[in-house]
């Protein structure tokens, strides 16, 4: 009898320091709750009408830096030159060939600024000829040329490749304003003597 009496006042005395123990914890844990079971309570409310206001603030800034990056695809890449000219308008030459496409970009006294070719961005053979090669001919030549500050372009045409038009285009669509498109394909008035005839 007196030893079953000990017994459960050992687990008494255990549990009191326990409870002691935990008793500065539930009190610290005490504000807690109190504060987390109105938040859960309230949070169950807003969840409708405030919480789904917070989720519409949320989800239009992602499509907004998405729209961003839309809308100009290419700005990623346009990053100022480290030695920039500052150059606000110049002249774009494209010599459009029947094998391949050219494009320059140079200032207004014929200072190189930006170039390229088919063959530099990556086309070879028979695809250098192709309006898309001159596209991103064009794209590349501007991405140079804006990273120089350039902003307004002269087109001058030369020649009769397929990929006259899909490079104007090219520079208008990358953001470059077009000031004038000329066509300076040489043309022959029976000025100089021609070459000798193919041998076929």
């Amino acid at each position: 009898m007196s030893e079953e009496k000990k017994k459960p006042a050992a687990p008494e005395k255990d549990k009191k320091p326990k409870a002691e123990a935990g008793a500065p914890a539930a009190e610290g844990k005490e504000a807690r709750p109190k504060k987390s079971a109105p938040a859960e309570a309230g949070a169950e409310a807003p969840k409708t009408a405030a919480g789904a206001a917070a989720v519409e603030a949320v989800v239009p800034a992602a499509p907004t830096a998405a729209e961003l990056l839309g809308e100009d695809p290419n700005a990623k890449k346009i990053i100022k030159a480290k030695h920039a000219k500052n150059i606000v308008a110049g002249v774009a030459n494209i010599l459009a060939t029947f094998n391949n496409t050219q494009v320059t970009i140079t200032d207004g006294q014929g200072n190189l600024i930006g170039w390229s070719t088919a063959g530099r961005v990556g086309f070879k053979g028979s695809r250098k000829s192709t309006a898309y090669a001159a596209q991103m001919v064009a794209q590349d030549a501007a991405r140079q040329a804006m990273a120089h500050g350039m902003k307004e372009v002269e087109i001058r045409v030369r020649g009769p490749g397929s990929g006259r038009e899909s490079a104007i285009r090219a520079l208008q669509a990358i953001g470059l304003e077009i000031s004038s498109i000329k066509d300076v394909t040489p043309v022959p008035h029976n000025g100089c003597r021609p070459r000798k005839k193919r041998r076929v």
